[in-house]
């Protein structure tokens, strides 16, 4: 964790995985955030995965380094309670995460009128308030009916979820903007960030919109193949398969030479008339099926490991298809020996390896790993020292069912 963003209070109001991972993303900068959630945990508070006794690896992994306050968000008091953390005063506080509906008691007009300058971000479904998530988002936007063999006719979901981890990264970086315009100018901000917008803003950006537009028509699946651009994957002798990339000429050139097909290569290039060298992927892409073919040829011919060894020396981009549990307990640039893990202990009661910030910044030392807190552990923290709540208050909240410590159960 870094200590880049030390200073900044940032409180949380959100569930699943957009919202709470721009926080994330901020805590683990150096940011203060503080989560609220209902006493006995939010609609995520057990979402899978879990470990053996029930505890959620997905709720502790997304709130690592937050505090955690717990509040009966059913209770007008409660609510008050939760409206008064987001706009409590500081001149680096009224800063407010949340996915709760546009109108309800989180609105911004609501948190306005207790603190002027509030810079609210609120993740969406769609923009018209009309809910949405990742799995709906990316059915509407096409992107699972161009995915998968191109023989098949129905969708083909994938497991990651794609636009709310998107969504997560950019509303940091909406959020820091904003902060950055109120140092400046003073006035808050109501941000929307609706995850139908961002789906189809990384289709714009990569050409997708205008594909389509232009062609009339949808683009044919290509299976594994890499779009435009010669990428596949191959199987080995050993019955492994591994991804190649050649998307540049000295890619390609590379690969070429690793597997000694030049001859292969230039009989192709004699019968077409087509240099296959050049920097347009494209073309290589075109004569995919040709091409590959020769490359299939040669990598049957290999095993796995000594493949690699001969690909590495001449540079050539590619990976091997390894499962999970491979990435993290075997290959030592994903988890073991990777800087960015940390083994911590966790709410579940479970010690392992956590991912702290992705991006390191040269010298500067990362700081210890935190993990997510137990469900309202710094409710009293967050009741005596940002709301200035006296002692007897607290304790006729906590006797009246307002608010819980951490453990405690609706």
């Amino acid at each position: 964790m870094y200590k880049l963003l030390q200073g900044l209070r940032v409180v949380e109001g959100a569930a699943f995985i957009a919202g709470p991972s721009c926080t994330m993303h901020m805590a683990q900068m150096g940011a203060e955030v503080i989560r609220f959630d209902n006493i006995g945990g939010g609609p995520d508070f057990t979402r899978w995965p879990v470990a053996s006794n029930g505890k959620s690896f997905y709720w502790e992994g997304m709130n690592k380094g937050k505090k955690s306050v717990a509040l009966n968000l059913s209770s007008d008091e409660g609510r008050e309670l939760a409206v008064a953390i987001a706009t409590a005063p500081g001149d680096n506080a009224g800063l407010f995460v949340t996915n709760y509906p546009v109108n309800g008691f989180l609105s911004y007009d609501r948190l306005k009128e207790k603190r002027d300058d509030i810079i609210c971000l609120r993740v969406m479904g769609w923009a018209d308030g009309a809910p949405a998530m990742d799995p709906t988002v990316n059915a509407a936007c096409g992107v699972p009916l161009m995915t998968g063999p191109d023989n098949y006719n129905g969708p083909v979901n994938h497991s990651l979820p794609a636009w709310d981890l998107i969504t997560g990264a950019y509303a940091a970086f909406a959020m820091m903007s904003a902060i950055h315009d109120r140092q400046r100018s003073g006035r808050g901000h109501d941000v929307r960030l609706p995850l139908s917008d961002v789906a189809m803003a990384c289709l714009s950006h990569t050409g997708q919109v205008a594909e389509v537009l232009e062609s009339g028509g949808d683009r044919e699946r290509c299976g594994n193949d890499l779009f435009g651009a010669l990428g596949r994957d191959f199987l080995c002798k050993d019955g492994r398969r591994i991804m190649l990339v050649a998307l540049t000429g000295n890619q390609w050139r590379g690969l070429v030479k690793a597997l000694n097909v030049g001859e292969q290569v230039a009989a192709l290039e004699s019968q077409t008339g087509i240099s296959f060298s050049g920097s347009d992927a494209g073309i290589r892409y075109e004569h995919r099926e040709a091409l590959c073919g020769v490359l299939a040829s040669a990598i049957a011919e290999w095993n796995s490991e000594e493949l690699g060894q001969v690909l590495d020396t001449h540079k050539v981009t590619w990976g091997r298809y390894q499962t999970v549990h491979e990435a993290v307990t075997q290959d030592g640039r994903m988890v073991n020996g990777n800087p960015i893990f940390a083994s911590i202990d966790n709410p579940s009661g479970m010690n392992y390896p956590a991912a702290g910030p992705a991006a390191s910044f040269g010298e500067l030392p990362r700081g210890a790993l935190q993990a997510a807190p137990v469900l309202g552990a710094h409710t009293d923290e967050v009741l005596a020292e940002v709301l200035r709540l006296p002692e007897h208050e607290i304790g006729r909240l906590h006797d009246a069912g307002i608010v819980a410590n951490g453990g405690a159960s609706a």
